[in-house]
């Protein structure tokens, strides 16, 4: 047997979208960046943890239609592929989530491995079976906007964070905070955590506000911040209405193309991890 039978397959990249603030764009760039990969062939997996469940929503997913969702997969009453959902995007899967998931801490509250449940779950369904592991190319985590157990579950199980940042008054003020608590999760329980980069969102050009924003979170925060800025888009607003990404409500839109820009910026940066 040679060494490239013996290989084991590439795991896929595993990021979760988190700010404790809401109406940041988080959902929003996690269903289209999702969406802008898998049109490019790199598949996606995304599991919406906030049990809002606006990313499964914005997927076409209705509730009716969520046979088993994260919830039951963190409990560990459904295996995490039993979970999984396809959608109008090929390439893009989601486990959808659940309002069931507002108790989920009362529910793991006596469970040793509370916060590792995401992460035991992946670990299972990858090392089930190798084709699992090609399945996908990145898996996506969409946390709540607050720095609950789920969130915590989501940055434990995950590589990086991916970090949406609206261009309004106190983006830096939030971002010190949610900043704060990735180093303590990379000191106390995933060591392995980076952030993969912090996205500029619902930029207004006619708004200085947005330029004086981009411009301190840049001096802060330098090659941190993706060169690709998402810009405030009625077409982008309106998709999740019709259950649509924005690249399938209106592909030619400038929400759709920032997305699209967003999508092969993120491949870039991928690629000179590995090769470093």
């Amino acid at each position: 047997m040679n060494d490239l039978e013996t290989a084991k397959p590439a795991a896929p990249r595993m990021m979760c979208m988190a700010n404790q603030k809401g109406g940041v764009g988080k959902t929003t760039t996690a269903i289209n960046l999702g969406t802008a990969l898998a049109a490019i062939g790199e598949p996606v997996l995304m599991i919406d943890l906030d049990p809002q469940g606006n990313a499964s929503t914005g997927m076409g997913l209705d509730r009716e239609a969520r046979k088993h969702t994260s919830f039951e997969v963190l409990l560990g009453d459904e295996p995490l592929e039993a979970a999984i959902h396809t959608t109008a995007v090929p390439g893009f899967d989601v486990i959808p989530s659940s309002m069931d998931l507002l108790g989920v801490e009362v529910e793991l509250s006596d469970n040793p491995r509370r916060l590792y449940r995401l992460k035991d779950e992946l670990a299972a369904f990858l090392g089930k079976n190798p084709e699992n592991a090609r399945r996908y190319k990145y898996i996506f985590v969409d946390c709540p906007p607050s720095l609950n157990m789920l969130t915590l579950n989501a940055m434990v199980a995950a590589q990086s964070v991916l970090v949406p940042l609206q261009c309004e008054f106190f983006a830096l003020e939030g971002l010190s905070q949610l900043l704060h608590t990735i180093d303590q999760v990379k000191d106390g329980l995933n060591a392995d955590l980076d952030i993969q980069g912090i996205v500029l969102t619902m930029y207004d050009l006619r708004n200085n506000l947005s330029a004086q924003v981009e411009d301190d979170v840049r001096t802060h925060f330098a090659d941190m911040v993706y060169q690709t800025v998402i810009p405030r888009n009625v077409r982008v607003s309106e998709a999740p209405s019709f259950g649509k990404p924005a690249l399938l409500y209106d592909h030619k839109c400038a929400g759709s193309l920032a997305y699209m820009k967003l999508a092969s910026e993120l491949i870039q940066r991928e690629r000179k991890r590995t090769a470093s």
